[in-house]
């Protein structure tokens, strides 16, 4: 960010007076609700902003030691926001008004390109916490603030902001558009490659017919060696018999056999492991085919985001122990609710067990979906989270535009029946709008 322009945006900001509210919400941003404006203010490395938008959802959670002292010393606080002499660093004071005594903080944006960061100071410039210790200086808590090595050059040139919210949303609206492109890019790229790995085990299961077919084949091996235990040599490894239709046959005899009997019980048991995966093979096709058809879901909503966030959240940073374990539904986390995506009817099936009677259930109404649970600790839940979820339920179970309708109630409400099939009561309903 050019010194005129950041100039120009802090004589904008000025005007506020108290900070309502302060978090980082992205690794490298800090959002800010003033009594006039509400601003983020992006450090990070490649590209330091500060914009305005009106879409935000939070995602991430943070709740480091800088996170901590942030929250503690800045939030709910009058304030005076002005621009560091001769370098482009906004200085942002923080008066609190406690019990017994006022509480005073400075917080400073360094907005110096790879170097960029956010330090909190007390009172006396002592270090309290900062975004990133690692820096070109000692930022470590404790420590008195030393400050970096001014620029020599500054763009002090002239600079005019006509409309002030405008002008700061629309930097957020160019620098979305590209990292739009960016991580639409990257991702859909990820998504194929874990789309290929399924296509390819797709492809290598063997057909139920020819599974039987081998199955027959150790069956009448089997019979024909019971048939000829008494012509058969103890160990011998390969023999030649006739079947029951005089027919030459090659029959090699297991490895771990140890009498010709032995040897007849293996080759049946292998007949017996061939039906039944022969059985079962389908739900092996079936298991990939949900999957690969919820990779394209997903997929699908990547190229429909409107929002880095909603990218981002399909592919979470941290997964516990359950996510990596369980592959029948996927975690993700809005507003600090962590909510759950049955993949398939087994996911489906998963959830409704794993769901506490508080938890809140939300399904399409009238049609097969996904079933979507919100894991509330109790707590009520915020409306843009439920309609976040309703999102989810029509995003990962239809493909075709149109309005449709999510029903959504308590866990305590919905009664199993046969597989992932439900009944359920006290529900409410959502409008959902899928393009």
């Amino acid at each position: 960010m050019r010194y005129k322009e950041l100039r120009e945006i802090v004589k904008g900001l000025e005007k506020n007076r108290f900070l309502k509210k302060i978090e980082r919400v992205d690794d490298n941003v800090i959002y800010m609700e003033f009594d006039k404006d509400r601003v983020f203010f992006d450090l990070n490395r490649s590209k330091n902003l500060i914009y305005k938008r009106d879409d935000f959802i939070k995602t991430k959670h943070y709740n480091a030691p800088f996170d901590k002292v942030l929250l503690k010393r800045c939030s709910k606080s009058r304030v005076d926001i002005s621009l560091a002499d001769e370098d482009k660093i906004v200085k942002i004071e923080c008066e609190q008004e406690g019990s017994y005594k006022k509480q005073r903080s400075v917080l400073l944006l360094e907005f110096t390109g790879r170097k960029a960061n956010a330090v909190i100071l007390d009172e006396k410039g002592t270090v309290l916490e900062a975004l990133h210790h690692d820096f070109h200086r000692d930022l470590k808590p404790g420590r008195p603030f030393f400050e970096a090595p001014k620029p020599k050059e500054l763009d002090r040139g002239e600079f005019e902001i006509d409309d002030f919210d405008a002008y700061l949303k629309d930097i957020y609206q160019k620098e979305l558009q590209k990292r739009l492109s960016v991580l639409k890019s990257s991702k859909i790229l990820a998504i194929n490659r874990q789309k290929k790995k399924v296509q390819e085990l797709l492809s290598s299961l063997p057909k139920e017919s020819e599974l039987q077919r081998r199955a027959d084949e150790e069956e009448l091996k089997a019979n024909l060696v019971l048939a000829n235990l008494n012509s058969i040599l103890p160990y011998q490894k390969r023999v030649v018999l006739k079947d029951f239709e005089g027919k030459r046959v090659e029959i090699e005899m297991p490895k771990e056999a140890k009498t010709p009997a032995h040897g007849a019980t293996l080759l049946f048991e292998r007949a017996k492991k061939l039906r039944q995966k022969a059985k079962n093979i389908h739900i092996q096709r079936e298991n990939l085919e949900e999957k690969l058809a919820f990779l394209n879901k997903k997929a699908q909503i990547i190229r429909d985001a409107k929002r880095a966030e909603d990218i981002e959240m399909l592919f979470p940073k941290t997964i516990s122990k359950q996510g990596k374990k369980d592959k029948n539904y996927e975690k993700y986390l809005v507003e600090g609710y962590n909510i759950y995506v049955g993949k398939n009817r087994r996911g489906n099936i998963e959830l409704l067990k794993k769901a506490k009677a508080s938890d809140i259930w939300l399904h399409l109404k009238d049609i097969p979906s996904a079933h979507v649970i919100i894991s509330t600790n109790r707590q009520s839940v915020p409306r843009e989270v439920l309609e976040h979820a309703a999102k989810f339920v029509v995003d990962f179970s239809v493909e075709s535009g149109g309005r449709y309708l999510v029903d959504y109630t308590q866990r305590r409400y919905v009664k199993p029946k046969e597989g992932a099939n439900v009944e359920y009561t006290n529900y409410k309903t959502l409008s959902v709008e899928k393009n």
